[in-house]
């Protein structure tokens, strides 16, 4: 799935660093309640969401934990390019503190937004190779039966984030 939007020509890498240092705040709680993501790799991500952001490339990326065997979530924040009426600036945070994620791995997708579906593939190429790591295509982890929460979300200068937080039963 992948969709579309049109950033304001204000919203700058200055503004879209804000928003994805709110998700870098989000992965940092992560990692302090359960110890993944790593500490490096943080940056990466938020440098990533800040440069597809900007330029109106990102449509989901989701970080979490799965179970591999069965490529499900079993905790899954998912941040979705968002404008105008829709957009809160909320505190970083709030997130569940009590799942049980042992023997389940870290994983992170990405999908991009029409925008970057609409450039050439040398094009596409060029914004890829100008972010701070490489990402292999994959088949998005399923939902199982849990619970959703949504209307949390990040924005700054007409543009932002909207996050909703799954946790499986």
């Amino acid at each position: 799935m992948t969709g579309s939007y049109t950033r304001s020509s204000s919203f700058t890498i200055t503004d879209a660093r804000y928003v994805g240092g709110k998700i870098g705040a989000d992965l940092r709680i992560l990692h302090n309640y359960f110890g993944k993501p790593s500490l490096d790799s943080i940056e990466n991500y938020v440098e990533e969401v800040a440069l597809l952001l900007r330029d109106g490339y990102l449509n989901t990326v989701d970080y979490g934990f799965r179970d591999s065997a069965t490529n499900s979530w079993k905790l899954r924040l998912r941040y979705t390019a968002t404008l105008g009426g829709q957009l809160t600036d909320a505190r970083a945070g709030n997130l569940p503190d009590s799942a049980d994620l042992t023997g389940y791995s870290f994983y992170s997708f990405l999908t991009y937004s029409s925008s970057f579906w609409a450039l050439t593939s040398s094009e596409q190429a060029k914004v890829k190779d100008g972010l701070p790591f490489s990402r292999t295509t994959g088949e998005a982890p399923s939902t199982l039966a849990g619970t959703s929460t949504a209307g949390h979300g990040y924005a700054r200068n007409g543009a932002g984030v909207a996050r909703d937080v799954y946790v499986a039963f």
